[in-house]
């Protein structure tokens, strides 16, 4: 009787422990249709946290300045003259006869660039190269509107010019940057058409600032570049550089030909400081004195005297070499010569070329310089009183 008590609670316990492993094995399980829901819900979390957008600054950029970037086409009309050799020569005479005009049938020569709309009024920036000396100037907007420009100013010594357009205060306009803010590694959107193809956007960086128009090989400029590597064609002379929030820090310009990889801007607070004369009309003076010039540094001068062939000794320290001085300049009326090697200039040490340009470029025309010289084993003190640059100096 006691064996079967004792077997019947034994197999109760077993059975209640059975049960209970049944019931936690079932409560683990996660059936296929649940585990999917639980994947897509830890998904949609995961979305809502970390949203993918298809935009990009260079997007938001450009869809703020796009619009107003035009093309610009040009035309002008010119008359060529038959060679006199030709005229002299019996033979040709004998063909075309005693009155054979000397001039040859006009010629209409085409060009293209671009510019940027800085003004309701129409105003619009771009290079002088693009628009000098031409007969009529077409502005077609993205929209496609096509208006006759007129060219209010045009100064080829900074390679800027102002157009105008007469849209009736219907035209979008580019937000003007701060240049001096621009620093190397920022992005650079050049914007404008490439030979052209309308409306073309190019990436790239700043590469450097303060690249000068000596050192890039343009010595009828007188200019400080920022240098990138976005994509400056021609075509895109004219348009705008852009930084990474739409504003305009700079005047694309294409003058090298043979620049591959590298591309030229004038920066915008250039443009900014002299547009307003250039939209009135206004010629601007730019005070020069007449030097062709060299940095020099103690190694060059010593290499240079080393060479027996050498016109002329020089000091051997820093300072900017005369190499020769214009006839009739500020410079030779002042008494400058070649050799001599200017370290002052208003009592401030000068060790460079670009330091001289940079302290000409800000005086003004007529302003007397007191100029500090090494000539051989003297020093010399000059007063040049500078002249105004000539564009076709």
């Amino acid at each position: 009787m006691h064996v079967k008590s004792w077997l019947m609670r034994l197999s109760t316990h077993i059975l209640a422990i059975a049960l209970g492993v049944i019931l936690t094995f079932s409560t683990l399980r996660v059936l296929p249709c649940q585990a999917a829901s639980i994947a897509e819900n830890n998904t949609s979390i995961a979305q809502a946290k970390a949203p993918i957008t298809s935009n990009s600054f260079v997007t938001a950029a450009v869809n703020r300045v796009g619009s107003a970037v035009v093309r610009i086409d040009t035309e002008r009309t010119v008359t060529r003259r038959v060679p006199e050799p030709f005229l002299e020569d019996p033979f040709f005479r004998r063909f075309f006869g005693d009155g054979f005009s000397q001039q040859m049938p006009p010629e209409t020569l085409r060009g293209l660039g671009s510019g940027v709309i800085i003004d309701p009024s129409g105003e619009i920036l771009t290079n002088a190269h693009v628009v000098n000396q031409a007969d009529r100037v077409t502005v077609q907007l993205k929209d496609g509107r096509t208006f006759e420009g007129t060219v209010q100013g045009v100064d080829e010594v900074t390679d800027l010019a102002v157009v105008k357009i007469d849209a009736g205060g219907d035209v979008p306009v580019a937000p003007l940057g701060d240049s001096s803010t621009v620093q190397v590694g920022d992005w650079a959107i050049a914007v404008g058409n490439p030979l052209g193809l309308d409306n073309t956007v190019t990436l790239g960086i700043v590469s450097t600032l303060k690249r000068s128009s000596r050192e890039v090989g343009i010595l009828d400029k007188r200019l400080e570049f920022i240098q990138t590597d976005a994509a400056i064609n021609p075509g895109n002379s004219g348009g705008p550089l852009l930084n990474d929030r739409g504003e305009v820090i700079g005047i694309n310009t294409a003058i090298r030909a043979d620049a591959m990889g590298i591309g030229f801007a004038i920066p915008i607070d250039k443009a900014k400081a002299i547009k307003d004369k250039l939209m009135r009309g206004e010629k601007i003076a730019h005070p020069y004195l007449g030097v062709q010039m060299v940095t020099l540094t103690p190694q060059l001068a010593k290499q240079n005297n080393s060479d027996p062939n050498s016109p002329l000794n020089v000091p051997e320290m820093n300072g900017v070499l005369v190499v020769r001085v214009i006839p009739n300049s500020p410079a030779a009326l002042g008494g400058m010569r070649r050799g001599d090697v200017i370290v002052q200039v208003d009592r401030q040490p000068v060790s460079t070329a670009e330091q001289l340009q940079n302290i000409v470029d800000n005086s003004e025309v007529g302003q007397t310089l007191q100029i500090k010289v090494q000539r051989g084993k003297q020093t010399q003190q000059l007063s040049v009183r500078t002249g105004e640059l000539e564009n076709n100096y």
